[in-house]
C-alpha cells in the first residue's frame, strides 16, 4: 500500500491549465495501482474567494478528472473542488474516489478561515468525512481544520486510523502546519497525510513541505518546496501494532469531548 501527494503551483483560477499540470504529474510518474493519491485544498482553482467564477456543478470538470484519473490509475484519489450550494454559496469540499470512479466520500470543510473572509463566502460542513481504503478507515480535513483537535478526535472514535489534510497553507504559518500535522499523528496514534501546495497566489506565498507522519509522530516523507511527488509505504500493522502496544487511547474520557 503506497500513499503519494502531489504538491503542485496552482494557476489562479484556471482549470483547463490545472487538469493539464496534474495530468502531466501523473503521465511522467504513474502511481501504482491500489495507491492512495491526494492533491491540495482546491487543486484546480486556487484558493479564491470568487465563488461564482470558480465553482462546478455535480459532475464538473474537476470532478469528472478525478474520476477519470482513480479509474485509468486503478488508485484511490482525493482533492479539493468548490461547489454552490442550493442559496449559491460556495462550499469548499474535498472528493475521495476509489478505483472504479464512484464517490466514497464529499466532505465539506469543517471550519472556513474567517480571517481570509472565507467564511463569507463559503458554508461551513457539518460532517466528518470518512472512508474506506482497502479496509482501513479514514477521514479528510481540508487546511484550518486541523488547528481544531477535536475533529480528528471525533473520527478516531468513530475508526479512523489515518488522516489526510489537504490545503493552501501559507509559507507564513509555515512551522505551525509541520507542528500540528505531526500533533495530530501523535495525540491520535494515526498517519498523517498533509498535502499543501506550493507556488504563489496574488495574495499569499507557499512554501509547500507537505509532509507523511506515521502513527508514532515521526516525519517519513518531506516534499521540501519545491513541486514533485510525495510518497510513502503506509503500513497498517504499524497502526494496530503501535496502539496495541501503547494503548494512549483505551483511556480517553470521551465524556470530556465536545458532544456536537
Amino acid at each position: 500500500m503506497q500513499l503519494y501527494g502531489l504538491q503542485m503551483e496552482i494557476d489562479w483560477e484556471d482549470t483547463p491549465g490545472n487538469l493539464a499540470r496534474v495530468r502531466q504529474w501523473l503521465e511522467r510518474e504513474p502511481p501504482e495501482p491500489g495507491s492512495l493519491v491526494v492533491l491540495p485544498e482546491m487543486f484546480s482553482t486556487g484558493f479564491s474567494m470568487q465563488v461564482a467564477a470558480i465553482a462546478e456543478p455535480e459532475h464538473g470538470p474537476a470532478a469528472t478528472f478525478l474520476a477519470e484519473v482513480a479509474r485509468h490509475y486503478r488508485v484511490t484519489i482525493a482533492g479539493g473542488i468548490v461547489r454552490r450550494n442550493a442559496e449559491g454559496k460556495g462550499l469548499n469540499q474535498a472528493l475521495v474516489i476509489g478505483p472504479d470512479g464512484k464517490i466514497g466520500c464529499t466532505y465539506t470543510k469543517l471550519h472556513p478561515f474567517c480571517l481570509g473572509a472565507e467564511f463569507e463566502h463559503y458554508c461551513r460542513g457539518d460532517s466528518l468525512g470518512l472512508f474506506d481504503w482497502q479496509g482501513v478507515q479514514g477521514a479528510i480535513f481540508i487546511c484550518y481544520d486541523l488547528r481544531f483537535p477535536e475533529v480528528f478526535r471525533h473520527a478516531v472514535c468513530r475508526g479512523a486510523e489515518f488522516f489526510l489534510v489537504i490545503a493552501n497553507w501559507p509559507r507564513s504559518r509555515e512551522n505551525h502546519w509541520m507542528t500540528l500535522l505531526q500533533a495530530r499523528a501523535i495525540e491520535n496514534q494515526a498517519y498523517v497525510i498533509g498535502v499543501n501546495r506550493c507556488g504563489r497566489d496574488p495574495h499569499h506565498a507557499y512554501s509547500g513541505r507537505s509532509l507523511i507522519v506515521n502513527p508514532r509522530g515521526e516525519i517519513v516523507a518531506d516534499a521540501g518546496e519545491e513541486a514533485g511527488w510525495l510518497q510513502a509505504p503506509f503500513d497498517r500493522e504499524l497502526i494496530r501494532n503501535y496502539r496495541r502496544g501503547f494503548p494512549v487511547l483505551n483511556d480517553l474520557r470521551k465524556e470530556f469531548l465536545p458532544s456536537s
